[in-house]
């Protein structure tokens, strides 16, 4: 696997640095329209006006056939929701996932927005998985390996009482939208590729309330948990330095 993830020059890098810190602005655009009675399609078209109008395009509009140009995963939908005709209510959570392509660079990025007035379970979700985020940044170093961040990030998740979802995980980015590795959020210290210096990739859990046990709907994009429990995901784009990581997708 090693061999085949593609080391970034410094270039490379502020490239992908531009389009993750769009992405970035993105978010900080969309969070005042996070209101009961938007639609998640309004959110899709107001996303993408403003990529557009920042001079780049949403990676994920037409990729393999996706409709849309971000990802609306609200509640028990944890990941590839398609934006549609569904208006938020008071109480729900809804992941929020965007991917610009700037300057022939991707950057992609993720946070979950409370609607109105949220349950302290909601609330606790969300602050656990964004401290899965965290820690599983932390264990990014030359010389550490990608299982690291999986194991560091299951062992947070389950210590606090929730679950990890295994089947869908972070990946390399830079020119294509999707590179190698597949970055797992659970895992075992000290498996997987070493990190290298230049290696930039995302890492993006998911973190489910009840069970890690998910299913994919019949559009073939929209994952739900299994027992329509609420999850919830955070995501960095971070490149590998000298000595830790660098999140490129923040402003």
């Amino acid at each position: 696997m090693a061999s085949s993830i593609i080391i970034k020059t410094q270039a490379d890098i502020e490239g992908i640095r531009k389009s993750s810190e769009l992405a970035a602005k993105v978010l900080k655009f969309i969070e005042p329209h996070i209101q009961v009675g938007i639609s998640t399609n309004e959110i899709n078209q107001l996303c993408h006006d403003f990529i557009q109008q920042n001079g780049a395009r949403p990676s994920p509009l037409g990729y393999k056939g996706f409709p849309k140009s971000i990802c609306t995963s609200v509640n028990q939908v944890v990941c590839h929701g398609i934006p549609d005709e569904y208006c938020l209510r008071e109480g729900d959570i809804i992941k929020v996932d965007v991917t610009t392509h700037l300057n022939g660079y991707h950057g992609d990025t993720c946070k979950t927005f409370g609607v109105g007035k949220i349950s302290r379970a909601a609330r606790d979700l969300m602050k656990a998985t964004q401290e899965c985020l965290q820690i599983g940044i932390e264990q990014v170093k030359p010389g550490g390996h990608f299982g690291d961040i999986g194991a560091a990030i299951q062992k947070y998740a389950q210590d606090n009482g929730y679950s990890v979802v295994k089947e869908y995980g972070g990946h390399g980015i830079g020119k294509d939208f999707h590179e190698d590795p597949h970055v797992p959020h659970v895992g075992k210290y000290g498996t997987g590729a070493e990190f290298k210096e230049g290696m930039v990739f995302t890492i993006e859990p998911m973190i489910n309330i009840g069970k890690s046990e998910i299913v994919l709907l019949d559009d073939e994009w929209t994952v739900e948990t299994n027992d329509g429990k609420l999850s919830a995901q955070y995501e960095h784009t971070v490149a590998v330095t000298a000595t830790g990581a660098e999140i490129l997708s923040k402003i």
